[in-house]
């Protein structure tokens, strides 16, 4: 195995359907304001943990939430999971401010995501 290190999972993405009121419910969970506030993405940063709220499961038409693990190179890290049977659901790419995501599907269906930040 190569040594693409994972540093955890410190994002996970939460579809929703009404994103104000789901932004009232997590802000009262998490007991914070949001970071990010904007009419395609809530996201909360409590403990070292991101939380984010994405109104329609987004653009990648998320149907459940998905946990992101960050990792240290992507690419390295998706051609290992790829090679150990994982199938890419997502391709990298670029969401901006240098942060490159991922997602994949492991052989039972599950999605997994992948974050570098660079």
């Amino acid at each position: 195995m190569t040594d693409s290190s994972i540093q955890g999972v410190r994002t996970v993405l939460h579809p929703v359907s009404d994103l104000g009121k789901a932004k009232a419910v997590y802000a009262a969970l998490l007991g914070v304001a949001p970071q990010a506030d904007s009419p395609y993405y809530v996201g909360f940063d409590v403990e070292g943990q991101h939380i984010g709220l994405v109104p329609g499961g987004g653009p990648q038409g998320m149907t459940s939430p998905v946990a992101y693990w960050h990792v240290a190179d992507l690419d390295a890290k998706l051609a290992e999971v790829t090679a150990a049977g994982a199938t890419v659901s997502e391709a990298a790419h670029e969401v901006g401010g240098g942060r490159r995501v991922a997602t994949v599907t492991d052989p039972d269906g599950n999605v997994l995501g992948l974050l570098q930040d660079q």
